[in-house]
């Protein structure tokens, strides 16, 4: 007999004798005995051969499951289908062809390493089979940048773009939130500037959009972007930046942030950073603009008053009671405001933005 387990098993009979007694009858015990552990032993085996095959199909089923989720999980392969190579672009586009060696974007095929989708104009634009077959026509180009909207300019864009940091907030821009697109600051084959493919200069490129802000670089007093000293990504982030970490994070904006998350203004001015013994409270938690106009002002040292006191007095006024209103330090009665000696604070405040000496700073 098969008991399942590739065994034959082979059971023969044995008389069982049986006589009748004053108890009752008696049955020979070693006779029911033997059947009875053969009995068993069938039964095991059977047993152990349904287990076996029962886990051997929970296996099966499990290792069916997990190779259909690894070619669920498992990415296509890209279609290389309409791609013909940037080479076949040249011969109608050799005015963009001639100086493309010289694009950031050429290292695409330098490199020879890139998938024929990241590779040169069809790297931006498409697989232009479907151009070249129709001859020509913005229609036929899968990505026409004149055609497309600026979210999808800027979709297209970070596809590439989007790994870099300065980049990271570039969604919630305030040049995103107002439609302004990749390709309204860059030109991609027709950069007139050495960096960063702008279309214009840069500071001629901010100003065609911010007008105000360039007759504030026209000021007595100004930060000497139009002389080129400086420029204005300097102190901004045009991409978007990480909400600042004073003046309440509302203003200003798109600003790039120096060192652990401060103003810009101390990359530069390095001797105001601190941190001090006796800080200035609205330095820290202001900003430099509770008193100064960053871009230009018609008054020295980019106040926004003409006469130092009354900057001063913006904070330090007696609008509440005591000595120290609200926290903030009053003048003593022998201010004598209506006294030229006493309208320049920084005479005596000589360290206005922190000191390390005294509380007042004097020194």
């Amino acid at each position: 007999m098969d008991c399942g387990t590739g065994r034959s098993v082979t059971i023969r009979r044995k008389p069982v004798s049986m006589r009748a007694t004053g108890r009752g009858t008696n049955v020979n015990s070693l006779a029911i005995s033997i059947q009875t552990a053969l009995l068993s032993s069938i039964i095991l085996s059977m047993a152990r051969a349904g287990t076996a095959a029962t886990i051997f199909l929970i296996l099966s089923a499990t290792a069916t499951m997990a190779q259909t989720q690894n070619l669920a999980a498992a990415p296509s392969a890209p279609s290389t289908a309409g791609f013909v190579g940037s080479d076949a672009c040249k011969t109608c586009h050799a005015d963009v062809w001639l100086n493309f060696y010289k694009n950031p974007h050429y290292k695409s095929i330098a490199s020879g390493k890139e998938p024929p989708e990241r590779t040169g104009c069809e790297g931006c634009h498409g697989g232009a089979k479907q151009h070249i077959e129709a001859r020509g026509g913005k229609a036929t180009i899968p990505h026409a940048f004149s055609l497309m909207e600026p979210k999808q300019v800027l979709e297209d864009c970070l596809g590439c773009h989007g790994r870099d940091f300065s980049r990271a907030n570039i969604r919630r821009s305030e040049h995103t939130l107002n439609d302004v697109a990749c390709t309204s600051c860059h030109s991609i084959h027709h950069s007139p500037t050495p960096k960063y493919l702008l279309a214009k200069t840069q500071k001629d490129l901010c100003y065609s959009c911010h007008a105000t802000i360039r007759a504030q670089f026209d000021m007595p007093s100004k930060h000497r972007v139009n002389e080129g000293f400086m420029q204005c990504t300097d102190c901004h982030n045009p991409h978007g930046g990480f909400a600042d970490t004073w003046g309440m994070a509302q203003r200003p904006r798109m600003m790039e942030q120096a060192l652990t998350d401060e103003e810009p203004c101390l990359k530069c001015h390095v001797d105001k950073r601190g941190p001090f013994v006796y800080e200035h409270p609205s330095v820290r938690v202001e900003g430099c603009e509770i008193c100064h106009n960053p871009h230009g002002s018609m008054n020295s040292k980019l106040l926004k008053r003409p006469v130092v006191f009354t900057v001063c007095l913006e904070c330090h006024n007696g609008s509440a009671s005591g000595t120290r209103g609200q926290g903030v330090d009053l003048q003593s009665s022998r201010h004598n405001l209506l006294d030229p000696k006493f309208q320049k604070c920084t005479t005596c405040h000589v360290r206005i933005h922190g000191s390390n000496a005294d509380q007042y700073f004097l020194r």
